[in-house]
């Protein structure tokens, strides 16, 4: 072989030598951005459904005045037992968490929890709230009044639909019983998933809503 076909088959191994490495540090960083996000993992919410289909419940959801008359939120029994000895809060932590560990009462002991409701992160399960997404003064407001204490029992306590999420604690706290026309999450991109979600479980339960709050869902809706 010439000098010259030799030195173009030594440039074609030195070529596909680079392009391996670069394939392999390429997928190098693709692998470090998969691990990268788990640190700060979504919270868990049951999927709510679609915009179109919160639409539709929306419109067939009664509208009333609220009366909160004899109200009382330990006639909406929790935490309950799930599993074991893991009550509903425990449940939530570990749904919502990343890399939960959690002692033999089921209590977190470390972790990672991604507030949906502000963007914060905390690596402390007291940090944080399991929130009723439909407050229970508020289902009580809207119908659950009429309800025995085992169907109140059972809203306090839903795992199935979008109802329970882990959350910052002061901002859980900062919402309060508060319905979407006084209060939405403060992060702003999960406004969509929020009404969504409320207005599944208000369908869900056949709880009615009062004119401000059905205003204040169909106005965020119209925008998902």
């Amino acid at each position: 072989m010439s000098r010259m076909g030799t030195a173009l088959t030594r440039r074609g191994i030195y070529a596909r030598r680079r392009l391996s490495l670069i394939a392999a540090f390429t997928g190098l960083i693709a692998l470090v951005g998969l691990v990268g996000p788990a640190t700060q993992a979504q919270a868990a919410l049951p999927t709510p459904v679609s915009a179109a289909t919160a639409r539709t419940y929306l419109a067939s959801l009664t509208v009333a005045t609220e009366n909160r008359t004899g109200y009382d939120r330990t006639l909406f029994p929790h935490w309950i037992t799930i599993s074991g000895t893991c009550n509903t809060r425990e449940t939530v932590l570990k749904r919502d968490g990343t890399n939960v560990v959690t002692d033999s009462s089921c209590a977190s002991t470390s972790g990672s929890w991604y507030s949906v409701y502000d963007g914060a992160t905390w690596t402390a399960a007291s940090d944080l709230d399991i929130d009723h997404l439909v407050p229970l003064a508020e289902a009580w407001d809207s119908g659950a009044s009429a309800w025995t204490t085992a169907q109140r029992q059972a809203f306090a306590n839903d795992l199935t639909r979008p109802q329970l999420i882990a959350v910052t604690d002061n901002v859980n706290q900062a919402k309060s019983d508060q319905d979407p026309a006084e209060w939405m999450p403060p992060l702003s991109s999960y406004a969509c998933t929020y009404v969504r979600a409320w207005v599944q479980v208000k369908y869900y339960y056949k709880l009615s809503v009062d004119s401000a709050e059905k205003s204040k869902l169909s106005s965020v809706l119209s925008g998902c």
